[in-house]
């Protein structure tokens, strides 16, 4: 069966009544594809939660499969090819945490044969893919969820809300970082072989170029390679930017540039080790992604990974909570520079006092409170949290990043018409042609 007869079929049991559908004591039914790292993490997740069964799991590498069978508290069936799950009558949901470059094709079969979806950030590697996505899920009237688990976290919903409601005031820099210090090898320089038996190298590639087998690229290093993923920027790059979005209301950016290269590490990644991306959003803010791989120092006194900086305070988001520091803020105007003047205005500043209160939050981030919301909204069939159009807009500011970088270039983005409008030649890079016989549905 090719793939457009196997969409074509599965499309029929679009027609089924949900109730008819979900598992027996109001169970939602379970099919995991992609179990390694990721995968396995978001799956411990779900078993949190008493109301629902993982009725069968998809995976390259049956140990993971193995594995996974093992943790589920059930019998699933065990595929090598998604498609084939995505047949069973038994499964209600998919979960999907494989590399990025797998994500779109999965995502739209998945809708097209009726199932829900949560699928794992980055939501795409191209700005194209997500949005077929997006119109996938609308046009099957799927119930959608994409990783980004800081929508389900309490005290990033309580910093969001603050930030959103003026609660530091104008926000002017949205800062975020992403340090670890590879120096010197980084992951490595394996040289090409032949796959090791067992590993299905072509099916692992899909629809990305054909390449020799190379170690690291299979697997979680995938990430460092541009056929696969978006390197950081994406990864953590998404959580980041979508936190920061939501926070200033804003879907989109203005505008993006962005600077960097392989500057510390030796090994045969393709993606950069150092990185600064800059977006302008409506209103007067800019946002910072700041990669670093020399130095593993905190990049600000409170080790925070986002830091919004405000007209009357700083709101530090940290791993497992946020903290508000306030501003002193004084009426005077800043005015010459000489040693007298600028001791005039110390002691104005010193003697202003506070526009807002110090104040912080913390709770657990764990995903499993994704999860759940995602199960509840399968049930109701409510929004969830993070849905796919709100996945997408967040996933889009940082691939559009990407092309900045791979470009040099300042970029001039129309978020309405997801197009570059100052450079013809950037828009080539909205997508990609797959490797045949994959195709992404017109």
């Amino acid at each position: 069966m090719n793939r457009r007869d196997f969409v074509r079929a599965a499309a029929a049991t679009t027609a089924l009544r949900y109730q008819r559908i979900l598992g027996a004591n109001g169970r939602v039914r379970m099919g995991f594809i992609g179990l390694g790292n990721r995968g396995d993490q978001v799956l411990d997740a779900f078993l949190e939660h008493g109301d629902n069964e993982v009725t069968a799991v998809c995976d390259l590498r049956e140990d993971y499969m193995s594995f996974a069978h093992k943790k589920s508290r059930a019998n699933p069936r065990h595929f090598q090819d998604y498609r084939r799950l995505l047949e069973s009558k038994d499964v209600d949901a998919v979960v999907i945490a494989t590399p990025d470059h797998w994500h779109a094709l999965m995502a739209i079969d998945a809708c097209a044969a009726g199932k829900d979806v949560y699928v794992e950030k980055p939501l795409s590697l191209t700005v194209v893919e997500g949005r077929k996505m997006v119109q996938a899920a609308a046009r099957y009237k799927r119930v959608t969820q994409v990783g980004l688990n800081r929508r389900s976290t309490k005290f990033c919903q309580e910093a969001a809300e603050i930030v959103r409601s003026g609660g530091i005031g104008h926000v002017t820099m949205a800062a975020s970082y992403n340090i670890r210090n590879e120096y010197p090898n980084g992951i490595g320089s394996p040289p090409n072989s032949e796959p090791p038996p067992g590993v299905n190298f072509d099916l692992w590639l899909g629809p990305a170029p054909k390449v020799a087998y190379n170690a690291n690229r299979t697997f979680y290093r995938f990430r460092w390679f541009w056929d696969y993923s978006g390197g950081q920027v994406t990864n953590f790059g998404a959580h980041y930017l979508d936190m920061i979005q939501w926070s200033l209301g804003k879907d989109a950016p203005l505008a993006v540039t962005a600077i960097g290269g392989k500057y510390a590490v030796k090994d045969n990644r393709e993606v950069p080790d150092t990185v600064e991306v800059l977006w302008e959003y409506p209103g007067g803010t800019m946002a910072r992604f700041s990669q670093y791989s020399a130095n593993g120092a905190p990049a600000n006194a409170r080790n925070a990974e986002i830091e919004f900086r405000g007209t009357l305070g700083t709101l530090y988001l940290l791993g497992g909570g946020y903290e508000v520091v306030p501003e002193r803020v004084s009426e005077a105007e800043i005015y010459a520079r000489t040693p007298l003047d600028r001791e005039t205005e110390r002691g104005l500043r010193a003697g202003a006092r506070p526009r807002i209160e110090a104040r912080s939050g913390k709770s657990s981030s764990d995903t499993a409170f994704h999860a759940r919301n995602f199960l509840d909204c399968v049930k109701s069939r409510a929004k969830c949290n993070c849905d796919i159009e709100t996945g997408h807009r967040s996933t889009t500011a940082t691939i559009i990043g990407n092309i900045a970088l791979k470009l040099k270039a300042h970029l001039e983005w129309d978020a309405r018409a997801e197009r570059f409008t100052n450079h013809a030649a950037a828009n080539k890079y909205l997508h990609y042609e797959y490797r045949a016989p994959w195709k992404l549905p017109a």
